[in-house]
């Protein structure tokens, strides 16, 4: 069977698809990124919340744990932009994805939080406690720089499944590449070049993440 080639891949239309899919790249990068930031600054209370030794605050965390870990994102993206205003809270689907973000991703880098904290050797704590340190001094000088050290690989993955799900807010119409990529497709009529581009991008994306996050880990090491 012959394949014809230039229905699978037309560099003509690639060359024009592109520069307008990139047009939607901030959106990516800006979801993701600040999904991201936020869902750590959250995580991080997750975490002391799961570790708690008061029971409702341990609960109320392992609540939003499995709830978040059990939804899938569409769901929860959908529920936030179309639910809410049944509820009298109309948001924009900028701020329901990076809500549904954030929510979502709090849960994962909790987990990873509080695995990181617990693989520090106790013994650590001991001695610098035997030193007079206060706990707010031994956790920022001590066990912190140590736990991020372990929590940067799988925090990194987090970051990449974020980037490559920015795709579902195209359902809620942000204008991300994915997003463009459908439009531009449909102008061109051509789906299976366009979407071969924004694999691209997406895979150049992370390949970038990657790297990056490789530098941090062997700069990290060294010290």
């Amino acid at each position: 069977m012959d394949i014809n080639w230039q229905a699978v891949f037309n560099a003509d239309i690639a060359r024009e698809a592109i520069p307008q899919i990139l047009e939607g790249l901030p959106y990516t990068l800006s979801l993701s990124l600040i999904g991201f930031a936020l869902g750590t600054f959250c995580g991080f209370f997750v975490a002391f919340m799961r570790m708690s030794k008061f029971g409702p605050l341990r609960w109320l965390a392992m609540a939003h744990i499995s709830l978040m870990r059990g939804i899938p994102l569409m769901v929860l993206l959908f529920f936030i932009y179309f639910g809410l205003p049944f509820m009298g809270l109309q948001l924009d689907a900028i701020s329901a994805s990076i809500i549904a973000f954030t929510s979502m991703s709090s849960a994962y880098i909790s987990e990873i939080i509080r695995a990181s904290l617990s693989a520090i050797d106790k013994g650590q704590w001991e001695a610098a406690r035997s030193l007079g340190l206060r706990t707010n001094v031994i956790y920022r000088k001590i066990i912190i720089p140590q736990a991020f050290r372990i929590a940067l690989p799988p925090l990194s993955n987090v970051l990449l499944d974020m980037v490559k799900s920015t795709s579902l807010t195209a359902m809620i119409t942000v204008p991300e590449i994915f997003n463009k990529a459908k439009i531009v497709g449909g102008a061109k009529s051509d789906y299976m070049t366009v979407y071969i581009c924004v694999a691209l991008i997406y895979w150049a994306i992370c390949t970038l993440y990657a790297f990056g996050q490789l530098r941090l880990e062997k700069r990290l090491a060294t010290y």
